[in-house]
């Protein structure tokens, strides 16, 4: 006998696989996540082959000079200076080929979650007294309002924020991920560190895959949605299943790697040659942080 919710037919899609009232159920929001993460790693892969200006430098180079930037911004206090960097990375990202709107908000979508907590605080008298701008809350003696050396010191901790990830998403999406951990070994990272970013990056992207599988199987498979209690006891067996996977695949690839003669250095088929162009590249890039330095220094 088939129960009765069985026998059931509707136009709509069942309502664990549909969205009530506008909202999405929790198969819906990781399978979207999944599919938004691969897109913009295709992305990004794509924007490193591209013949543009940062492509066609030495990663060796671009990584020193993006080393040197973020010292040297990191201790910059001048708010034009630090627009004035701003407004040359959107150039190199232009020169490069990458689209303007995807770098701004590559970097600005993360920015207000990190910063934010830190720089509001700021813009008090109670952080940093100064000038009164705008009164907020009076009580007798005591009164707390916004001022305009705190509002300052907020903008410009944001715009450093900025400037420093600006100068690292420019290094990571104009250079395959590959070469940019070959060039941190040259660098003189240590191996081990490289050999375990390096490996991470490429088996992450396998388990997305087995993880978009099993909950396209989940969302395939459900007739009927159970309770909430249920469902996180599903996800609950199968982050579980995960773990217990990728152990189990972690013991095969690193046996598989010694029975080929891995000996805990890997090798890519492109070889890094820098030429003239390259090194004017870095030395400019390190001449413009010493000076950026220099003057946060005296000032």
């Amino acid at each position: 006998m088939l129960p009765s919710w069985l026998k059931e037919v509707g136009d709509s899609p069942c309502r664990c696989c549909s969205a009530e009232k506008g909202k999405k159920t929790f198969v819906q929001k990781t399978l979207n996540s999944i599919i938004a993460l691969l897109q913009e790693t295709f992305d990004t892969e794509s924007i490193s082959k591209k013949k543009g200006f940062l492509q066609s430098i030495d990663p060796r180079a671009k990584l020193i000079s993006t080393l040197a930037f973020v010292f040297a911004l990191a201790i910059t206090r001048n708010l034009i200076i630090l627009l004035a960097i701003y407004l040359l990375e959107i150039l190199l990202a232009y020169a490069s080929k990458i689209s303007i709107g995807f770098y701004i908000k590559r970097v600005w979508l993360f920015v207000p979650i990190f910063t934010l907590i830190i720089a509001i605080p700021m813009i008090f008298n109670i952080f940093i007294p100064g000038t009164l701008l705008v009164p907020v809350w009076n009580f007798g003696t005591t009164s707390v309002y916004i001022t305009k050396e705190g509002v300052y010191a907020a903008i410009v901790f944001v715009m450093r924020v900025v400037v420093t990830v600006s100068a690292v998403v420019l290094l990571f999406v104009t250079t395959p991920q590959q070469v940019l951990f070959k060039s941190l070994r040259s660098v003189g990272v240590p191996k081990l560190y490289v050999l375990t970013l390096e490996m991470a990056y490429r088996y992450i992207f396998l388990l997305i895959d087995l993880i978009r599988e099993i909950y396209f199987a989940k969302r395939a498979r459900t007739i009927k949605s159970k309770s909430t209690f249920e469902e996180q006891k599903w996800v609950g067996g199968r982050i579980g299943y995960i773990l217990l996977r990728s152990l189990n695949m972690s013991e095969r690839i690193h046996l598989a790697m010694l029975s080929r003669g891995f000996n805990g250095d890997v090798k890519i088929m492109q070889d890094l040659k820098a030429g003239t162009r390259d090194y004017i590249a870095c030395a400019s890039a390190i001449l413009l942080s010493i000076l950026l330095a220099l003057i946060a220094i005296r000032t």
